[in-house]
Order: C-alpha cells, then sequence, then structure tokens
C-alpha cells in the first residue's frame, strides 16, 4: 500500500527541482545560441521532464498546453503530447500493482491482459485488456506514492501562492487553493472516479453524440479502475483529419457532453483537457476520465445563468446579484466593473444568434489584454476573494474555449447554449440532483 511520507515528500521536491533546473538550463542555453534546433531539444526534454515526474505538474502542463498561442509551438506540440502519451511504467511495477490490488492471481481474472501501457498520463495509465467474458476493458492503474507526489506538489503549490498573495495582491488565493486541493485528492479515489462514471451514465444517458464506459466493480480498487474499453480517435488526430462539418459536430457534441450535466443537474466535469475524451467515427465523443468532477448548489447554477442574462440586458444591478450569488463578496462598483470586463470575454460567444468561431470574440490576444485590464483594476483594489465555486467553472470555459480554437469550429454558440438552458429552473434543478445523486449512492 502507498503511504504519505515525509521521505517520499522529499523525494518528490528533490525531483521537480532538479527537473526544472535541467529544463531552464537548456532554455537559456537555446536563448543564448539562438539555435532553432536546441529550442527543440529543449521542448523534447521539456516534455521527457514533466512526464516522468507525474502528478499535478503535469495537469498544470497540460493546461497550459491546450491555450492557443501561450507558448511557442515547438513546447506546445510536446505538452499536448503528455495527455495520452506520457511516458509510462514499465512491467514489472504493472505486475505488482495488479497484484497489490486484486491477489497474486490477479491474471484469472482475465483473458489477456496487455503488458504495454495504452496510453499514460498524470496520475494513472491505462492497459487494455479481455475479460473472461471477452468483453474489452481498459484497467487505470495509479502510479506508486501518487499521495505523496500529490502532497509535495500542493505544498509548493501553496508556498507558490502565499508569495503571489504577498508581492502582487490582485487576488487572494487561500479558497482556488483550497478547491484545488480538494478536487485533486478526491482524484486519487479510484472508486470514487467509479462512481463519478456511474453519475454520467445516468445523466447522459440516451443524449445523442456522447458515450460513458461502464465501471467494472469486481475490478475495481482504490487504486485500480477497470471499465469498459471505448474505441476512438485522439483529439488531436481528428483535429487534423476531419472535415469542417465534422469538426463543427465534434464541438457541438463536447459542449453538450460538459454542459448539460450542469444546467440540468448541477454538476460539472473540471478537466477538459484532451486527454480525457476520444472521437468516434460519426464524431460523437468518448468521456474517459471522471476523476475531477464537482456537485454544484442550484443557486450557483442560477447566479451562472443570471450572469449571462444581465450581460445580455445589460443590466448592471442583476449583474451584481449575479457576482454576489456566485460567491464573490464586498462588491463594489469598481470590482463589478472588473468582473464584468472578465465575464463579457468569456460569455462573448454566446451574446450573438450567429454562426462564428470562438476565437472571433475569444481569441488568445483578446484574452489577454482583458486579463491585463482585470489584473490591474484588482491590484488597484488590494485584491478579490476568488469563490471556490468560480474555479472549475472558469477552468471548464478556458480549457472548452481552448479546443473550440483548436477544432476551427463555427458554430451558432447562441443557440447551442440557449437549447440547453431553456426553461431552467432552479427548483427542478434541485429536484433532479437529488434524484440522479441518490441513483448513483453518492
Amino acid at each position: 500500500m502507498d503511504h504519505n511520507t515525509l521521505p517520499k515528500r522529499a523525494k518528490r521536491y528533490a525531483q521537480v527541482s532538479g527537473a526544472a533546473l535541467h529544463v531552464g538550463a537548456r532554455a537559456l542555453g537555446g536563448r543564448v545560441l539562438s539555435k532553432e534546433k536546441d529550442s527543440e531539444k529543449t521542448s523534447l526534454l521539456l516534455r521527457a521532464a514533466l512526464g516522468g515526474l507525474k502528478g499535478p505538474l503535469m495537469k498544470i502542463a497540460q493546461l497550459l498546453a491546450n491555450i492557443p498561442d501561450l507558448l511557442p509551438p515547438e513546447y506546445t506540440r510536446e505538452l499536448l503530447a503528455l495527455q495520452a502519451d506520457a511516458p509510462s511504467m514499465g512491467w514489472p511495477f504493472v505486475r505488482r500493482r495488479m497484484a497489490a490490488e486484486l491477489g497474486a492471481e490477479w491474471q484469472g481474472n482475465f483473458r489477456s491482459f496487455d503488458q504495454h501501457a495504452s496510453f499514460a498520463a498524470s496520475l494513472g495509465q491505462v492497459h487494455h485488456a479481455i475479460a473472461k467474458d471477452g468483453t474489452e476493458l481498459a484497467c487505470k492503474l495509479q502510479y506508486p506514492d501518487m499521495d505523496s507526489v500529490v502532497e509535495a506538489d500542493l505544498s509548493q503549490l501553496k508556498l507558490i501562492f502565499r508569495l503571489f498573495d504577498t508581492f502582487d495582491g490582485a487576488v487572494q488565493t487561500d479558497k482556488a487553493y483550497q478547491e484545488v486541493a480538494a478536487r485533486l485528492r478526491e482524484e486519487l479515489d479510484y472508486q470514487r472516479e467509479a462512481h463519478n462514471m456511474n453519475l454520467y451514465r445516468h445523466m447522459l444517458d440516451g443524449v445523442a453524440g456522447v458515450h460513458v464506459p461502464t465501471p467494472i466493480p469486481e475490478l475495481t480498487t482504490h487504486r485500480l479502475l477497470s471499465m469498459t474499453w471505448l474505441k476512438g480517435q485522439k483529439m488531436v488526430e481528428a483535429i487534423e483529419n476531419r472535415s469542417q462539418e465534422e469538426r463543427n459536430q465534434i464541438a457541438i457534441n463536447m459542449f453538450t457532453l460538459w454542459y448539460l450535466p450542469f444546467y440540468r443537474y448541477g454538476i460539472l466535469h473540471g478537466d477538459p483537457h484532451m486527454g480525457n475524451y476520444t472521437v468516434c467515427d460519426d464524431n460523437s465523443i468518448n468521456l474517459l476520465d471522471f476523476g475531477c468532477i464537482r456537485v454544484f448548489e442550484p443557486q450557483i447554477v442560477q447566479a451562472v445563468i443570471s450572469v449571462y442574462q444581465a450581460l445580455r440586458d445589460n443590466d448592471m444591478d442583476k449583474l451584481a446579484e449575479g457576482f454576489r450569488a456566485w460567491g464573490f463578496t464586498d462588491l463594489t462598483p469598481e470590482l463589478v466593473e472588473a468582473l464584468t470586463l472578465w465575464a463579457r470575454f468569456v460569455y462573448a460567444p454566446l451574446l450573438e444568434d450567429r454562426v462564428q468561431t470562438i476565437d472571433t470574440t475569444n481569441s488568445t490576444q483578446a484574452g489577454r489584454a482583458i486579463a491585463g485590464q482585470v489584473y490591474q483594476a484588482l491590484k488597484s483594489m488590494k485584491g478579490v476573494s476568488v469563490p471556490p465555486e468560480f474555479v472549475l467553472i472558469d477552468r471548464a470555459s478556458v480549457g472548452l474555449g481552448a479546443l473550440f480554437i483548436r477544432l476551427r469550429a463555427e458554430v451558432n454558440w447562441f443557440s447551442v447554449f440557449h437549447r440547453l438552458t431553456e426553461g431552467f429552473d432552479v427548483k427542478r434543478l434541485s429536484e433532479l440532483q437529488t434524484q440522479i445523486l441518490a441513483q448513483t449512492d453518492l
């Protein structure tokens, strides 16, 4: 059994520092020498270093890679590859882990079990297997010592946040840190993830364009998650190989997959990076990872819709009420104005009833400009406390927006959004949420 211990956390600190120094030195050398080949080598090194570290730091790298034009192309290319092709653990680890989870005779549960990982990501790696009844399975094994890895990374993140609060002060990060820490710790529990998977199977039952695997309880433990295998193409490949019409449909299916559960049940998947889903031949989506799931109070969903309606109607009083209901406190007119800058940018594609690409209104360049304005405004007001309910909603919005830009999708986002929210009633959502959570025993 893995344990969260001080020696293991210390080892993690050394790994993180060593990888960072190595990459930093190579990057500095590339700038001094100004050689394109050296930049390519540094990007490959970055992938190797972060992939070898596993854990939350690699998740941060994945998030950075998802934002178009934020990093040089060669860095983005290598970080995107981490999302489904991170360096995997070898067969000796797999045998030990499987024996620890299912017993010494674990192989008797399968007709076959591939020795090499099909996918390797931040917290675990996936192996293709065939069950005794012939069912194709995906078996996700958690890497060793991940409790210690996560706690060490969270300690470093907390230190960074404290320094940021001390020397900058534009955003007070304590509640945001608590939210990130809670979600990351939950992701270590694969039995909880199996519950989340069943939750999504119920919520999306009968919904066209989306697929959810079935967990296998008898082959699932705290650190092993077995589920049915869903065949599909990596999103990176789908972006390159499919027509405009197909990419549009992929975008609509992704929007539905993420936001139907939120607006109907108050439940959101907070990790939309491209390693968490694949694309079928008919452009439907397989959702494969369910570690980062949050249940919101119905009033938060109402607040998100209220902010949209206030922006649409240019109603500043209603906008302030929406921010307050979302969890923002001490709302001065200056703070409302700063938050409105952010909201107008994020909601912009939903406000016009026409076909458009996301980057028409949500380009990375425009986002940087808006972020700069918001930052300066918040800093002048001595900061704002970010409510925990804001963190995953904003992360999902940014991540999906980045994907839609990569897809070059041309969609009437106004129409798609209104189909999901038409007739919204907070009391009805509360009833549906209670029912769905009872059904899945969460």
